[in-house]
């Protein structure tokens, strides 16, 4: 059965089948082969419960809140006061990117819109100031993964959903990892830098009194990241709650500056349908597949089968590395989390792994899927945002922040408290 399973997901996958179709029309074909009752009468109930959890509401929200930030022009603001205040480092406007790309992410739960809104800016500074293109593109792709690590994050929000979770616990446990992780992106940047010089471009000069007059620019993500993330851990809001919170917000500190019109809104709420619409679609064609698995027993004699194998437990934590890096090479991160950790999950639970450092590391791993070829989704959005230049160039550059990744899994590996340092102290 899981060989039948896994070779029908991938020829679908390699038909370029949208992958909701794709994990609806496994769950179609696995019904009739393995079960004796027809469990398609149950997709009506199943669309609707996972369309209804309160949790995943704050998934459009989110979505609708770096929607709005985007169109009020905050980004170029932000991404410029970066620039004065990173860009003496080796490497210069390529930290601004990752800079950047943090403060946007504790804003916007999306990785994709993180990378499409950075890009948008930095892209132009390449022939200005001299950068090289393919690790410069790199920077701007690796940045754009931050978005579902920092808090809010969306990813995190799904992995609560399908773990029964605490998803304040997750966002506390994504915040130092999220640093972290940006410091490695930066440390990758000064090594490749200071080995070819040239590499770093062109600095960019600017007085103490400049940079301290452009930190108001940093400002308005800033107090939106305090508004979302202070009202949940204030008690005074829910994760959906306090999205809402952040929307309005948004959408206030876009009035105050002037960016607040009809045409915006209509851009702000297209672009939300768009992106909800897709996330929902693969939520529903996944929550059928894992009915499925688990009414045929296939998701049973999976976790019997690796239990049955006695591994140590980090053993087993290499094997779960290893199996999302290829899984990652062929499936879209959001599709790949609903489909594989119903099942990984509870296998790393049950050998003694914390749930919440356990969402961490998994959320890190589909980090390294969204800069990894052929199908990293960032490396797609830098390359679309692009007027010319191969894909090469893009793959080639976010080949040294998969390394940063990797390094990132071992020290969470090595040192557990960094994800789990902030919860036990806050949320208890």
């Amino acid at each position: 059965m899981i060989p039948v399973a896994l070779i029908i997901l991938l020829t679908l996958i390699g038909l370029s089948v949208p992958i909701a179709a794709a994990l609806g029309v496994l769950g179609l074909i696995l019904d009739p082969l393995y079960s004796m009752l027809p469990l398609t009468r149950a997709i009506g109930e199943l669309t609707w419960s996972s369309s209804t959890e309160f949790l995943l509401v704050a998934i459009p929200l989110f979505i609708m809140l770096g929607e709005i930030l985007l169109r009020a022009g905050f980004a170029e603001r932000m991404y410029s006061a970066m620039s004065l205040w990173l860009s003496w480092l080796p490497g210069g406007l390529m930290h601004a990117n990752i800079g950047a790309s943090t403060l946007f992410s504790a804003t916007s739960g999306s990785s994709v819109a993180t990378a499409a809104t950075v890009g948008t800016v930095a892209l132009p500074q390449i022939k200005r100031y001299g950068y090289n293109e393919p690790l410069f593109l790199g920077s701007i792709a690796a940045g754009g993964t931050l978005g579902i690590l920092i808090p809010p994050s969306i990813n995190l929000v799904i992995y609560g959903v399908l773990t029964n979770t605490s998803v304040p616990k997750l966002y506390l446990a994504g915040i130092v990892p999220g640093l972290l992780m940006a410091a490695l992106f930066m440390l990758m940047i000064i090594i490749c830098c200071i080995v070819k010089p040239t590499w770093g471009g062109q600095r960019i000069q600017a007085s103490w009194r400049e940079r301290c007059i452009r930190l108001v620019d940093l400002a308005p993500p800033l107090g939106i990241f305090l508004l979302v993330v202070g009202s949940i851990y204030a008690g005074i809001a829910t994760p959906t709650e306090a999205a809402a919170l952040g929307v309005v917000g948004a959408l206030v500190l876009a009035a105050c500056f002037r960016r607040l019109s009809v045409q915006m809104l209509r851009e702000v709420v297209e672009g939300t349908m768009r992106a909800s619409a897709m996330i929902m679609i693969i939520v529903i064609g996944a929550a059928f597949l894992n009915f499925v698995m688990s009414a045929t027993g296939l998701t049973n004699a999976i976790t019997e089968s690796i239990v049955g194998l006695n591994l140590s437990p980090m053993l087993m934590l290499l094997i779960v590395v290893i199996f999302y890096v290829v899984l990652g090479c062929f499936m879209e991160t959001l599709s790949m989390m609903i489909t594989t950790i119903p099942i990984v999950a509870p296998i790393m639970i049950a050998l003694g792994f914390d749930p919440i450092w356990l969402g961490v590391v998994i959320i890190v791993l589909v980090e390294t899927a969204l800069i990894t070829p052929p199908v990293g989704l960032n490396l797609f959005v830098v390359q679309s945002l692009r007027k010319s230049g191969s894909m090469q160039a893009v793959f080639m550059g976010g080949m040294p922040f998969v390394v940063a990744l990797f390094a990132m899994v071992a020290l969470l590996a090595a040192f557990p408290g960094l994800a789990l340092w902030m919860p036990s102290v806050f949320a208890n």
